[in-house]
């Protein structure tokens, strides 16, 4: 009797967030240990599945890089990386398109249908859903910055939010690979986070929820307690021009702040390698992880 008025304590601690966050849209990036860990897999399609059938509106938008990676390695091409960005010619983003739209994108959509949900598969090509251009890597060098021609890297120049809306409207979860495509018709990879929070602010979403393989945001990384769990836009605007946030974590904050610029309500920051972590963050008072806000 006591397991089971525990489990009602809990349904009725997600009552409130359940009405406030009903027909609102949401954006999850799904990346890091939770793509690969199967354990993990299966509680982050749970945790979307469950946020459907609760009213949400949800959208994925998933990486890949480490598996673009393994491919290129049996392909004999070596990855080289500027600025943080993977050198991308010709024959290496007909490698990423096909890893990420023919494999990873297929996978998570299977996984969705499996538990109950009915998801789609997109690319940037479907309905020019991620119009993109050239993205050139800022090269600081003996105090001078350049900008390199890194190939078929892209950043996005529109989202075409008809699309989605249909898509979500009609009740299926929308799942975005990062491939864009230009105005000739050129594939171009794409960051994931940067796609996320252009996707996000074009649909003034309620929510953008990253999943990483970090706590979330810390003032000094090293000093376990000066973990952050709440950052305003301009805070994180001055951690990044202070250099306080750096590395892998810049394009995450990034996203969440031109997310936010866009229209998106919230962004969140969470470590994907707890499980059920999504549900975490929405669902309960405390959350975990760190949320950046306006």
């Amino acid at each position: 009797m006591k397991n089971s008025l525990e489990t009602a304590a809990v349904l009725i601690e997600t009552l409130p967030y359940m009405q406030d966050f009903y027909g609102k849209t949401v954006v999850i990036k799904y990346g890091g240990n939770a793509m690969i860990n199967s354990e993990l897999k299966n509680s982050v399609i749970q945790d979307i599945t469950l946020l459907k059938y609760v009213g949400m509106r949800p959208i994925v938008v998933h990486g890949g890089g480490p598996e673009i990676t393994s491919v290129l390695n049996k392909f004999g091409k070596k990855t080289e990386f500027i600025s943080g960005l993977r050198v991308t010619d010709e024959e290496t983003v007909s490698i990423a398109e096909m890893v990420l739209v023919g494999k990873i994108n297929t996978e998570i959509v299977n996984l969705l249908n499996r538990h109950g949900s009915k998801a789609v598969g997109l690319s940037g090509k479907d309905a020019n859903l991620i119009l993109a251009k050239k993205h050139f890597a800022e090269v600081h060098e003996n105090g001078r910055v350049s900008m390199v021609d890194i190939g078929f890297v892209g950043e996005v120049e529109s989202i075409n939010t008809n699309i989605l809306n249909t898509l979500i409207d009609s009740g299926y979860i929308p799942v975005i690979a990062p491939i864009g495509v230009g105005k000739n018709g050129e594939s171009y990879n794409i960051n994931a986070d940067y796609v996320a929070g252009e996707v996000a602010g074009a649909l003034g979403a309620e929510k953008l929820i990253m999943l990483t393989d970090v706590e979330g945001i810390y003032r000094d990384y090293q000093d376990k307690t000066s973990f952050i769990s709440s950052l305003s836009l301009e805070e994180a605007q001055q951690m990044i021009a202070q250099g306080s946030i750096g590395g892998g974590m810049i394009p995450k904050v990034e996203t969440c702040i031109k997310a936010l610029q866009g229209g998106t309500g919230k962004t969140h920051i969470i470590d994907g390698r707890q499980p059920h972590s999504i549900l975490l963050e929405i669902f309960t008072s405390q959350g975990i992880g760190t949320q950046v806000v306006k």
